[in-house]
């Protein structure tokens, strides 16, 4: 298809309609299309704008392109006539707060929290027929340490590097950086199946413990602003309440099921 076609001699009236209208240029190739375009060009259908779509369709055409306009990236959003810039600019434009790559946020541990809740609502009611049950909550928690140790080890270097910024025992022992995550999945795994607890309780109790003085220490009593290793290395969480809450679940679970009160 020619670059220069639009969606608006095929979608829409003509200029002439009184719709506001706004010019996209977006990479759109055999081989690749631009998500941000895409992006682009739904927000601008939400706010409301006719789009005069104009594709560049090889490498070629896109570095022409960002020659003659003086930018080093696509998309790019005309409207009026004036140049408002890719998709972040297009959304300011529109007034999204510009987003901050370092601020920090809980988001990646609330998520979490949340999905393992459902997960471990449903098999609640999978295997007992009830949402809300004492099996329900053991499982939340040992859903939890196993997405935990997931994100964790998707890069365990990079969690390991954040992890010895905090944790007491791995400063002194490094390699134990890089057992923490095998060790909680271990932990976890064997809670949900309800197995081998004299395995289970003691490894979950350990890191669990060693965790909540590293975290209680750095950040209560020396005041330091550091970021948590809790889902990976690569988080902006900052390291305080929800980390702590991390390394509490497991020693309360370790508890609880040497004291004989868990259903596992």
């Amino acid at each position: 298809m020619d670059a220069r076609n639009t969606e608006a001699a095929t979608e829409t009236p003509a200029a002439s309609s009184g719709r506001k209208r706004a010019v996209l240029y977006r990479m759109v190739m055999d081989k690749h299309v631009c998500p941000w375009g895409l992006k682009s060009r739904w927000l601008l259908r939400r706010k409301g704008y006719e789009i005069d779509d104009r594709w560049l369709t090889s490498r070629a055409e896109t570095d022409a392109f960002k020659e003659e306009h003086g930018v080093k990236t696509t998309p790019q959003t005309f409207i009026d006539g004036v140049r408002i810039g890719g998709y972040d600019a297009l959304s300011e434009y529109f007034g999204a707060k510009k987003k901050d790559p370092d601020a920090k946020t809980y988001t990646p541990v609330l998520v979490v929290f949340a999905v393992t809740a459902l997960m471990a609502l449903a098999a609640g009611w999978a295997a007992e027929g009830a949402l809300l049950s004492i099996r329900a909550a053991e499982w939340f928690i040992a859903f939890s340490m196993c997405a935990l140790a997931m994100l964790k080890l998707r890069d365990i270097d990079g969690f390991a590097t954040m992890f010895l910024g905090y944790d007491l025992l791995a400063r002194r022992i490094v390699p134990y950086a890089y057992v923490y995550p095998f060790a909680e999945l271990l932990a976890g795994v064997l809670m949900v199946a309800g197995v081998l607890n004299v395995i289970s309780i003691p490894v979950a109790l350990f890191i669990g413990t060693v965790g909540a003085v590293s975290v209680f220490r750095a950040v209560y009593i020396q005041k330091r602003e550091l970021k948590c290793a809790c889902v990976g290395g690569d988080s902006n969480v900052p390291l305080g309440a929800l980390s702590l809450t991390e390394n509490l679940m497991m020693i309360a679970m370790a508890v609880w099921m040497a004291l004989g009160h868990g259903a596992m």
